[in-house]
């Protein structure tokens, strides 16, 4: 399949006005195809030729101004339109289109519960050309009126109004102006949940076989919805510019969700049919909120080109973040987005991949480098950009700025300089030199303190803290962009019973770093703790002074401050990364704090990293027993800590995390036979497949218990957790049969696909699983070629040799990326898990020091 350039979207947009695209689908044809019949009107500003994208299983005919075309000039995915006159134009295409099984396109999924199927578009970036004829470009927006005949007692959803006609057929309203990839259907026996806010129809819809788990769900999910629609027309001007709201939880989706205007799709995953913890409701509400901002940005006004997608993605994820703050009972979001989030964005902007948050156009030059900016960057280091640059405009300006952008835009496209023009409209602030110094660079910078007593002492007026002394704060700055932080100073705090070494604040105040060189000066001793980005509002690397960190290690989970604690869990994590603090210090002070810490975001954080990172790949085989102990051990405390009940999600964090570092069967043999842990919680199907999956690597179950268990949950995530067991089952002939079928069984599903894939590499397996890592590369490859970006990505992402931590390793694959077959979505997850191997390797090199 041809990619589209930036010069041929240049080129063409010079050339076309699109109308209007009407277009009818049947979706009752057959299990591998359905019917697509597309008429585009359009006008040729000047004579010449151009091109239309499509991608079908068989073009039936084509015609141009009702003169037939030969369907045998479409070459790949483009058919050719030359000689057009100017003037306008009619194309009409009819086509019988794939059904997808890897989440791209028109994605076909038959519930195993009760044998229902659904359908559902993802047509993202260029994947429309995979339903229907398109010019396949961000800046050509169109109208989009569509027809779709479905069986009898589906129903069908669309980015409009959805109106039943009989026998099967419902027509959409009209859109406004809108990019092709956005557009979207979702038809089958969906249940629906519906309700009327503002005057628009609101909607929410999942499969009928989660409709209790849904319909348990729904007011919360709809008060969440409510809320930030009324909170976004409080910043924006402009009104919500659609005609209704409907959200539908959809299966085997790739991303979390999709901004489709008017019909938002969502990983169904988000419909919890076991139960979670608030984070896990908090992130769901945040996936909302992100997606519903995507409305005004991305929606409304659209980028030109894909180099600027991070101003579709920065801003939602900023405004997510920010209004499920100020509009719901999830106050402490930022909490999340610090200790989960914004890792991410570190761990990418520190790896040969990275790229500015904003790159340049040249470095975009066409749709398959643009997708793979969908990354860390674009979302959390933005969003993070976003995030500082409130912080020094004042919001104010900054909603003024962005009014202005949305009333110039609005139904039209837009690109960075017009979004920064618009912004440094309502400011003084030199907000290009901004955009500048945070936006076309790359990299992280990294703020260390220093503080000291004046020499000679500064006179300061007695006070309540140190009688006339006074102390000093030097911030030095390992990078080039400016920073306005908080920093906060804290004393300790004797005679509490808040945990060991608790703290108080003493004082926070503002710094401009760089600043003009002098150290800052402040009133009263020097402070046993001083925190750099208090409040976590810019994006840089904290590093502490020595007497500082000594108080961290001693006293973190006395800070009263979550979002404190954040910055410091984060301070300890890069400093495990980078080589600076061994892993076992950070077990260990995770061992100290977390069974005193409260916040259930940086108790799942910190566990997270330390069994997915650190006891799994930064610390040698032969060490792992006893980091796997210390996680067992912490976990324990953890669920006695909560036995009366008074926290069931710091239970369910504990009891999951203990099931994955248990090294002896016995008690999850006893939690599985009784269905219930002691005290509680009785056994959900994601526990017993947790459980199940554990037992499997263990080597403590079998194929014959694997499939009793699948019997007794004939779900789709139970057909995924069967098949992640499987392949965890430690013999030769389990490893055989989950390589066969991820790289020879083409029918996988993507998310059957990605459940192998997590079952087949385990640490501690490296003896089992080591010839399989040279061959990783060349299948994978040959893989890709045939699936295609989705699972590329998954195969990157899930089926890569993580564990396999060792020179060899990372030397074979390091001559595999010089494979010229790699398309792009895998080349990039290649370098990126390679340079993770790389760093997790020194970790370990650095710790046996």
């Amino acid at each position: 399949m041809s990619v589209l350039t930036r010069d041929e979207a240049q080129t063409r947009a010079q050339i076309l006005d699109v109308e209007r695209y009407t277009i009818a689908l049947d979706l009752t044809t057959g299990e591998e195809t359905f019917d697509s019949a597309t008429a585009i009107r359009f006008t040729a500003r000047a004579a010449g030729d151009t091109f239309v994208e499509v991608k079908p299983a068989t073009l039936r005919s084509i015609s141009l101004d009702g003169q037939p075309l030969d369907p045998a000039l479409l070459d790949g995915n483009r058919y050719p339109l030359t000689g057009l006159t100017a003037g306008p134009h009619e194309l009409r295409v009819d086509a019988a289109m794939h059904y997808s099984r890897t989440g791209e396109g028109m994605h076909r999924f038959t519930d195993p519960t009760d044998g229902e199927t659904y359908l559902y578009t993802q047509l993202f970036m260029e994947d429309i050309q995979r339903v229907f004829a398109a010019f396949c470009q961000p800046d050509l927006k169109s109208v989009f009126a569509i027809d779709v005949t479905a069986p009898e007692g589906w129903t069908v959803l669309g980015n409009g109004v959805a109106e039943h006609t009989g026998e099967g057929r419902w027509t959409i309203a009209p859109t406004p102006l809108i990019s092709t990839y956005l557009v979207a259907i979702a038809a089958g026996p969906w249940h629906s949940v519906t309700t009327e806010h503002a005057g628009l129809p609101f909607g929410i819809h999942c499969r009928r076989s989660l409709a209790p788990y849904l319909d348990a769900d729904a007011d919360e999910i709809l008060d969440i919805t409510r809320a930030c629609y009324d909170r976004y027309h409080e910043k924006f001007d402009e009104p919500y510019p659609f005609d209704s709201y409907d959200q539908a939880f959809v299966p085997e989706f790739n991303a979390g969700a999709m901004e489709n205007p008017g019909l938002v799709t969502f990983r169904d995953e988000f419909v919890y049919r076991s139960a979670v913890t608030d984070t896990e409701r908090q992130t769901r509400a945040m996936v909302i909120a992100h997606e519903m901002a995507h409305m005004w940005f991305g929606d409304l006004v659209t980028l030109t080109w894909w180099d600027d997608i991070w101003l579709n993605e920065s801003f939602a994820e900023y405004m997510g973040y920010q209004t499920l703050t100020e509009a719901t009972r999830f106050t402490d979001t930022w909490v999340d987005f610090g200790v989960a989030r914004k890792g991410w964005g570190y761990d990418a902007d520190q790896r040969p991949s990275t790229h500015p948050v904003a790159p340049d156009p040249d470095a975009v030059p066409d749709s398959a480098s643009a997708l793979l900016n969908f990354d860390g960057i674009s979302y959390a280091k933005g969003a993070s950009a976003l995030r500082q640059l409130v912080a020094w405009l004042g919001e104010k300006d900054f909603l003024a700025g962005i009014n202005a952008h949305f009333a110039r835009h609005r139904f039209a496209n837009a690109t960075l300089a017009d979004f920064i023009d618009n912004l440094a409209s309502a400011t003084d602030r030199d907000v290009h030199a901004w955009a500048e110094q945070w936006l076309r660079t790359t990299g992280i910078d990294t703020l260390t303190a220093e503080t000291g007593t004046p020499e000679p002492a500064a006179p300061t007026a007695p006070n309540g803290n140190g009688n006339g002394q006074s102390w000093s704060l030097t911030v030095t700055r390992d990078g080039s962009r400016p920073h306005r932080i908080t920093v906060g100073a804290y004393d300790h705090a004797l005679g509490t019973q808040a945990g060991p070494g608790h703290l108080a604040l003493r004082d926070r105040f503002e710094i401009d770093v760089p600043g003009d060189g002098t150290p800052t000066i402040r009133p009263g001793h020097r402070p046993a703790l001083v925190v750099l980005n208090d409040g976590d509002l810019t994006y840089a690397k904290v590093r502490l002074d020595t007497a500082s960190w000594d108080t961290v290690l001693t006293g973190l989970s006395g800070i009263p401050d979550a979002l404190t604690r954040a910055v410091l869990w984060n301070t300890a994590r890069d400093m495990v990364r980078d080589g600076e603090l061994d892993p076992a210090t950070y077990l260990a002070a995770a061992r100290t704090h977390l069974p005193h810490e409260s916040d259930l975001a940086l108790v799942q954080g910190v566990l997270t990293f330390a069994a997915g990172q650190i006891a799994a790949r930064y610390t040698a085989p032969e060490n792992r027993p006893a980091a796997l102990a210390t996680l067992t051990d912490l976990c324990r405390d953890l669920i006695r800590r909560t036995e009366d009940g008074s926290n069931p999600g710091l239970r369910l964090i504990a009891v999951r995390h203990f099931i994955d570092a248990a090294t002896q069967p016995d008690t999850l043999r006893t939690w599985l036979d009784e269905d219930t842990v002691h005290g509680g919680p009785e056994l959900d199907p994601e526990l017993r497949w947790r459980i199940l999956t554990r037992l499997a690597v263990l080597g403590a179950t079998d194929e014959t218990t694997i499939a009793a268990a699948l019997e007794a949950d004939p779900s789709a995530t139970g057909r995924e957790g069967a098949a992640r067991c499987r392949a965890a089952l430690p013999t030769p002939e389990a490893k055989a049969a989950a390589w066969d079928a991820l790289f020879t069984d083409d029918t996988l599903s993507n998310y059957l696909f990605t459940a192998t894939a997590q079952g087949f590499w385990q640490p501690g397996q490296e003896e089992l699983t080591g010839d399989y890592v040279p061959r990783f590369y060349p299948e994978a490859t040959a893989l890709a070629a045939r699936r295609g970006p989705a699972i590329a990505e998954a195969a990157g992402r899930y089926a890569f040799p993580a564990y396999a931590v060792d020179a060899e390793s990372l030397a074979t694959g390091t001559r595999a990326l010089e494979d010229p077959a790699l398309i792009p979505a895998l080349r990039r997850k290649l370098v990126d898990q390679l340079d993770d191997l790389r760093r997790a390797l020194a970790v370990r090199t650095s710790a046996d020091r």
